[in-house]
């Protein structure tokens, strides 16, 4: 399902008059393009597969696009990043836009045409949202180390986004109680695999990730560290220079292989989208074949990235 970002989307938030008096919160929209972000498509998605209307779940896709954005914000002030918008106006104005946006997304999510026990639990679900995110945000911050500390993150930075993007989109569309109850734990498990995939490319990226440098929690790298493998000693050595030294980065990416840490994150990644897929048989759908294709374990670029390593990938891989 393809919607204009300057027609559809915009049109639902050009009525909100703090929209329209802060040219930064419309900039930040602007750069996406013509087209939205694959992300704010979603509720569209969900919807569609629940046999919702597209000019009602346009409005869960936009309150999405505010969620995302604030999100974004903060955690671009709290990892420093140079791309950060932060940069440009002062940590205090872009926490401040945060702010707005998330006021924005209930706004614009309040004008959607349903019904009033659809809309107060549409906007249940992106507050909940918003909520257990910042939460997630938080525990980053404090640079949990071992595995438990890392689902934890995870659990509440990385599903809550896409869950609520998806029980959006059934709620909008006029789904059964426990359809979006269905899709929200659909929703949950494609975090879990966009966090996995992007902790592999991550990973392999040249020149360093910041998932090197800066403790950032990454799934394969923190199991070649703590993981009593044949080569641990070796890897703890190169993985305190990787961030710094190519020839460094390029043999602790080996080891990461080598160790077994590729194969476990992609077990991980294989495992949840299983289980997502089996979900989506069991809700029955009457379009499921657009989200079926979202849920997907390994993105094309992942099993590119991972032939280029040497890193061997079964049949069931490929095609998943």
């Amino acid at each position: 399902m393809v919607f204009s970002m300057n027609a559809d989307l915009r049109a639902c938030l050009q009525d909100i008059p703090e929209f329209q008096a802060w040219p930064e919160m419309a900039t930040l929209f602007e750069r996406s393009g013509s087209r939205p972000r694959p992300d704010w498509e979603l509720p569209l998605v969900a919807g569609e597969a629940v046999g919702g209307d597209p000019a009602c779940l346009v409005y869960g896709a936009a309150a999405l696009a505010c969620l995302q954005i604030s999100i974004i914000l903060v955690d671009d002030i709290l990892d420093s990043d140079p791309r950060g918008e932060h940069l440009k106006i002062g940590a205090g104005r872009a926490a401040n836009l945060a702010l707005g946006l998330q006021g924005a997304a209930a706004e614009v999510l309040a004008r959607a045409p349903v019904a009033p026990d659809v809309q107060a639990a549409a906007q249940r679900c992106l507050a909940h949202a918003a909520l257990k995110t910042a939460l997630g945000q938080d525990l980053d911050a404090l640079g949990l180390t071992d595995e438990a500390g890392y689902w934890r993150i995870v659990e509440h930075k990385s599903t809550p986004f896409y869950a609520a993007g998806l029980e959006l989109g059934a709620l909008l569309g006029g789904a059964a109680a426990n359809t979006c109850a269905g899709l929200y734990t659909v929703g949950k498990l494609l975090g879990e695999i966009i966090q996995l995939n992007d902790d592999v490319v991550d990973a392999f990226q040249t020149p360093a990730n910041p998932d090197w440098g800066q403790g950032r929690p990454n799934l394969l790298i923190l199991y070649a560290r703590t993981a009593p493998h044949a080569e641990r000693d070796r890897f703890l050595t190169v993985w305190r220079q990787a961030a710094q030294d190519p020839t460094a980065l390029a043999e602790a990416q080996q080891l990461l292989i080598r160790s077994g840490a590729v194969s476990y994150g992609v077990y991980h990644l294989v495992q949840r989208s299983q289980r997502a897929h089996a979900q989506l048989v069991e809700l029955r759908l009457p379009k499921p074949d657009s989200l079926a294709r979202r849920v997907g374990s390994l993105s094309p670029a992942l099993v590119k990235l991972l032939q280029e390593h040497g890193v061997p990938i079964g049949d069931l891989l490929v095609q998943s």
